[in-house]
């Protein structure tokens, strides 16, 4: 008899769960962005969370969280309430590579999130003041070269995907450049079109904007062919072959959220991804929308946070 009741009980859970799934969201919903706004990850955010909130009719609140390249922001996200009202969306580095690089987390990605989804993707830029000397990617490695150690390039944190990327072009241009961490891309941006740093290899998404301006030069774009958001700028491969570095961003929430609001949430941000005006937004940012099913985001974030250890390993960028 007592088990019966507890088969009872486990169905009438289940059956509570779906309905609250069903009903999900019926609160503001909040987006933890671990970053400053402006930057890349902030812009895709807030054009997602536009669109669920008409699709929900509930609020969504994009919360900045700025700092220790991301992990303020990670920390947050992984301690808050798995209910489903706290989202958490990430650059790829976050998840990927501070793990590997932070010997002293108070969080752990792996075990502390759940993958929703890859929102979208996309190529970073080599940009420099229209002051600068630097007018091409060969004029940028030979000025670093004839200096090593005079140069130095901003980024938005340590560990972040624009620090890893300027990493993993400095390693491939064989050349001596010194790091300036920021607390988010945002503030890097401004920066450099101050000509407070010498380059930055920002989001395409975040820097479109100041390089059709003429508030920065594009050197090159890190995808293997050039952007056709800005056709006249070279691929960076085109200077150094083989050469290669994608960004993305994605969406996931604390470990322990239902297994159904996981789902549901997925299957509206589908939703989002695939509406004209959304990949068209995308497109003007050189972005591409993903939108993979949650199993496969976790074992793309898998395979990729063993590569990033691997790079983080041999480069030594461990820190305390």
């Amino acid at each position: 008899m007592r088990h019966k009741k507890l088969l009872i009980a486990a169905g009438l859970l289940c059956v509570a769960a779906g309905a609250s799934a069903q009903n999900y969201p019926t609160k503001p919903v909040r987006i933890i962005v671990p970053f400053s706004p402006g930057g890349a990850t902030d812009i895709v955010t807030r054009i997602v969370a536009q669109k669920l909130t008409e699709i929900w009719d509930q609020t969504l609140v994009v919360d900045n969280r700025a700092g220790a390249g991301g992990n303020i922001g990670g920390e947050l996200a992984a301690k808050a309430t798995p209910d489903g009202y706290t989202l958490f969306m990430p650059s790829g580095s976050v998840v990927t590579a501070n793990q590997h690089m932070y010997k002293k987390l108070n969080w752990n990605p792996e075990k502390d999130l759940v993958a929703i989804t890859n929102v979208a993707s996309g190529p970073q830029i080599v940009a420099v003041n229209p002051g600068f000397a630097a007018k091409n990617i060969k004029e940028l490695i030979a000025l670093a070269k004839a200096k090593p150690g005079a140069i130095n390039f901003g980024s938005a944190g340590i560990g972040t995907q624009t620090h890893l990327a300027a990493e993993n072009f400095a390693y491939t241009a064989d050349i001596n450049v010194v790091h300036v961490p920021y607390k988010g891309e945002g503030p890097a941006l401004v920066d450099l079109v101050a000509g407070q740093i010498n380059f930055l290899t920002p989001n395409l998404s975040a820097a479109i904007g100041f390089v059709k301006q003429g508030k920065l030069r594009a050197l090159g774009v890190t995808s293997r062919q050039r952007a056709p958001q800005l056709p006249d700028v070279p691929a960076v491969a085109e200077s150094l072959p083989g050469f290669e570095n994608l960004g993305w961003f994605g969406l996931a929430a604390p470990a322990g959220t239902p297994k159904a609001v996981i789902e549901k949430v997925h299957r509206d941000v589908v939703t989002v991804l695939n509406n004209a005006d959304v990949k068209r937004r995308f497109e003007d940012l050189g972005m591409a929308p993903v939108g993979n099913t949650p199993a496969e985001f976790a074992r793309a974030i898998k395979a990729e946070s063993v590569r990033w250890g691997k790079v983080i390993a041999q480069r030594k960028l461990t820190l305390n």
